[in-house]
Parts: structure tokens; sequence; C-alpha cells
């Protein structure tokens, strides 16, 4: 790719009306679409151009069964139908996976290859998933229904540049020589944790495996990864090709299955050193429990998000509309950082909600696998129903359903993308995260009114700011209490950028250089000098 840097950021998806790339398996897509005002009912589902080779669990190098021989089914979002049956790991495969971990990481060669070595692993691997983009792509779109272009021209390469990313890190993590008040020689030793255990959601299936694998293997660790049951299809493939890389056997392994079972053996195990968790807020609070009530093992969480939006009175509001929808209505609302509080001062509020109204009738929303696609459909039949469970709190609290608020058709989980004004702060609709396409469109008076409300939250995960004015930007950037600040922009994703929440959107932090620290130890060695010519 051209680009040093790939920005999952609006500009990157303001194409989403041109022609897919014409290379390799894009060529079969068709260019029916349809806005969601203007049809009742979506089209025949356009065949996907991949099978499913991969519905086992991975477990020291080897496809394998489930223990227990349970598959359980994961469907196709745009129909509800079954895409195929895979191996349901629970407590008894999560031990044979961390068995393998263990033993990769005590005796096998991964933490004892030189830093250059294991980077060239992982070099390869992203090369190898260059080479199988378009499937890679074609199952996470399958799996997930998120738009095949987004697959394809964002999340597939940013995965592939995040294991770059880590690859370059691999022979450049070192510890310190320090000085001390003595006549001794002390120096700091920077060692990989051990056995990492790791639940990946269903939201991005690839760029969350690609936030955790990366560090963790370039830090010489081994790792056990739960997928979603949602989604575990994608996992399995891109892992397939690690091993073809090089991976050693046990290094990765993975294990498909529910939260309750698998999920909860992970981060309880008595023999996992450390457990990354992305999440519900309230599954992260079991994960904590699970890992203080085991061994201790040390926790970083990305949970969930209520993220404000704030356009300012010297916004301009054509584009202040455009940016808000994608900071909403991306990955059809299912992001934790989504801005889902759009606080608009008052001077530009009308306007601001009627071009918000407008822009969302005219999303493009339909089969994921259609050029020009901009919304597919909702995760699953829970995800759904959840959705509309909101939407009809929001109407019985009074605010005002100016737009969608409704099933797209008859079959599969579309929901039209829906736009809420005159939301106030105490409603459901603005306190509790809704994971889906439902913008909320809140007023505000002056600086200090929009500070207090945007942080009168249990969640801190990231926020948006729209102005001209750089005394304003700098003021909100510094009063916002969340993780992540973006002004003029949203959802810009660089894999050297840091990524986490305050209050209880989690703890640590993803991506960048911090991420490295979740998966080292720091170790002290202090020697004695002997009359030493200096200290």
């Amino acid at each position: 790719m051209a680009a040093l840097r790939l920005l999952l950021s609006r500009s990157s998806l303001s194409s989403s009306s041109v022609a897919l790339l014409s290379r390799g398996k894009n060529s079969y897509l068709g260019r029916g679409i349809w806005k969601y005002s203007t049809t009742a009912a979506i089209e025949e589902p356009i065949k996907p151009p991949v099978s499913v080779d991969h519905t086992q669990l991975l477990i020291n190098g080897k496809f394998v069964d489930a223990a227990s021989g349970k598959t359980f089914p994961t469907l196709d979002p745009r129909t509800g139908e079954v895409i195929a049956h895979v191996a349901e790991g629970d407590a008894e495969d999560v031990n044979l996976a961390v068995s393998a971990a263990r033993k990769a990481f005590d005796e096998g060669p991964w933490p004892r290859l030189t830093a250059y070595e294991r980077s060239r692993i992982m070099f390869r691997f992203a090369d190898l998933v260059e080479k199988h983009n378009d499937e890679i792509a074609a199952l996470e779109t399958w799996d997930n229904g998120k738009p095949y272009e987004q697959s394809a021209k964002i999340e597939v390469p940013m995965f592939a540049r995040l294991f770059r990313y880590y690859a370059g890190w691999a022979d450049k993590i070192h510890g310190l020589t320090v000085p001390a008040d003595g006549p001794y020689h002390v120096q700091t030793l920077h060692e990989p944790i051990g056995v990492a255990g790791q639940i990946i959601p269903w939201n991005f299936p690839l760029l969350m495996y690609a936030w955790k694998v990366g560090p963790a293997l370039a830090c010489g660790n081994t790792v056990v990864l739960k997928t979603a049951e949602q989604t575990p299809l994608s996992a399995l493939f891109v892992s397939k090709l690690f091993h073809e890389a090089g991976l050693p056997a046990g290094v990765l392994n993975v294990v498909s299955g529910y939260g309750p079972t698998a999920g909860s053996a992970l981060a309880s195990h008595m023999d996992v050193d450390k457990v990354a968790f992305t999440g519900s807020t309230e599954t992260g609070k079991i994960v904590l429990e699970l890992a203080a009530k085991s061994n201790l093992k040390v926790v970083t969480l990305e949970l969930g998000g209520k993220s404000p939006f704030i356009v300012c009175e010297d916004a301009d509001v054509d584009k202040a509309v455009e940016l808000a929808h994608f900071a909403l209505f991306f990955n059809q609302g299912q992001c934790c950082c989504a801005g889902s509080r759009t606080f608009v001062h008052e001077r530009v509020y009308d306007e601001f909600v009627e071009k918000a109204k407008a822009r969302a009738v005219q999303r493009v929303v339909g089969d994921p696998f259609k050029n020009g696609i901009e919304q597919g459909p909702q995760v699953d039949s829970d995800q759904f129903e959840k959705i509309l469970k909101y939407i009809r709190a929001g109407v019985d609290c009074g605010a005002t359903l100016e737009t969608g608020g409704e099933r797209l058709g008859t079959k599969g989980y579309y929901i039209k993308p829906t736009v809420f004004s005159n939301v106030k702060d105490d409603m459901l609709i603005a306190k509790e995260e809704i994971f889906g396409p439902v913008q909320t469109i809140l007023k505000y008076k002056d600086l200090d009114d929009v500070i207090r409300r945007a942080n009168a939250s249990q969640y801190g995960l990231a926020a948006g700011v729209f102005t001209q004015n750089i005394d304003t930007a700098n003021t909100l950037t510094r009063a916002l209490r969340v993780g992540t600040v973006w002004v003029n922009c949203f959802d810009t994703f660089d894999a050297a950028i840091p990524f986490g929440g305050y209050k209880m959107s989690g703890q640590g932090r993803e991506k960048g250089v911090y991420s490295l620290k979740n998966y080292l130890q720091v170790k002290a060695v202090v020697t004695p000098l002997t009359n030493p010519a200096w200290l």
C-alpha cells in the first residue's frame, strides 16, 4: 500500500459510492443499490465469493474438533440463515489451548527466537494477509454484515498494517541502565509476561485480533484467543495464514465458543498470566472479577462508551452534519466509540436537525456485498431487537423521532437509519449504549453547559469536537474526561495512536507503544561493582 499509514477516517470512507477495486474477486459485485425510504424489501442476497474452510478450534498448530464434539451455528445477518457450524469450545478445550500455549512459552522457540526472527514471521504474515485480502474481507462481511468495501479497502489493509507496525517494534523492546546511589550496576529487563488470554468482540473481529495478538506476539508471549460466537470465521482463516508464515505450534491458539463457558474458563484460568478483553462494561466487570479471584492476573479492558460529538456555534453546519453522521452510523452504529450523543449549539440546532434527518434518509442501506452500500444489517437478532427496544424507549420518553425507527425489509437484521431530536440527558437513549444506527441530538447553550453534560456519563471512551476556533478546541480537549478526542475528524485509527477509556470505559491502552506495556514485565537486576572507574 502506497500510504505509510492507513487511517480509518471520514476521508477514507467518503468514496463509498465509488466502484470497488477491480482486481481479483471484486468483479462479482452487483450494482443495484437503494435508499431505505424507497424500497420495502431486500433483494435476493448475493452469494459471497468465498468458501468456509476452517470451522474447528486451532490448538497447538492443528485444527481440531471441540472435546465435547459440540458445534454452534454462525449466521448470515442478511438472512438469519446458517453459514456454517463451528466447533464450540468450552473449559476442556481452553485447558488444552492454555497447556499448548504454556508449553510453547516455557519450552518452545518463540520467546527464544531473536526479536528480529519474530518480526520476520510477522512481516511474512502481513504479506499473506494482503495476498488473501478479498477472501478475508468476504468472510468478514458475510459473518458480520459490514459493507464489503469497508472490509476490503479499509479493515483488512489496516489489519496488515497493524501487524507490520508491531513487527517493527519486536526488535526495539529493551530495558534501561539505571544509576544507583552506590557501587552497583543496575539494569532493567523487559520480559514477556507469559501466556496471554484474549477475548475479542464481534463488531471488528479482525481489527481487535490485530490490536491484541500483534503486541502480545511482538513481545514474545504466547496467546489463547477466544473469538466472539457471532463472528468466528475470519480469525480462523487468518490464523491458518499465520502458521503458513512460520509461526511455531502452540504460540497462537484460537477457541471459538460462548462467554459463560469458554470466556469464563480463560479469564479464570490459573495458568494464564494476562487477560485482555474488549466488549461490554457489564462483561468487563465479570472478566476483572474472575481474573482477581483466580491468580490475580493482569487485565486490560476496552469497554463501552457513550461518546459526545460536540458541534460548536461557529461550525459549518453541512460539514458538521456529515461528520456527525459518520461518527454515529459507521459500522451500522456498532462502535464502542460511536458519537452517540450529538450535542449541537442552540444557535445552529434547528438547521442541524433538518439536515441530519435529510442525510439519514439518503443513507444507502442494503446487501453489504453490493457496490456503494453504506449500511448493512445488524450482527444478529439479539442486537437487532435491543436496538428496536431502545428506539421504542426514545419515543415513549418524549424524544422526537425525525426519521427511521423501524425494521427495513422483511428478511435479515436491517434497521432504518434513525434520528431523534429534542433528546434530554435523562432519557435512556442519551445514557445507555445503543450500539446501533440511532442518532440522538441534544441542544446546549455554552461551553460550560456542554462540558458538564458531556462528562456526566459513566463512560469516558472518546469524544468529537467540531469547531473553527482553536481556543474552543483547546478548552474542550482538556476538559473532556475521555481517552481520545477527535477535533474536526472522527474514528481516525492509526496503528500508532493509543486507544482506551476513562471511567467505566476500561483500563489500559491498546495500539501504539503504550500497548506493549500490557504484555511485558519489568525486572530490575542489581550487581555489585568492585572498584568501579565511575558511577
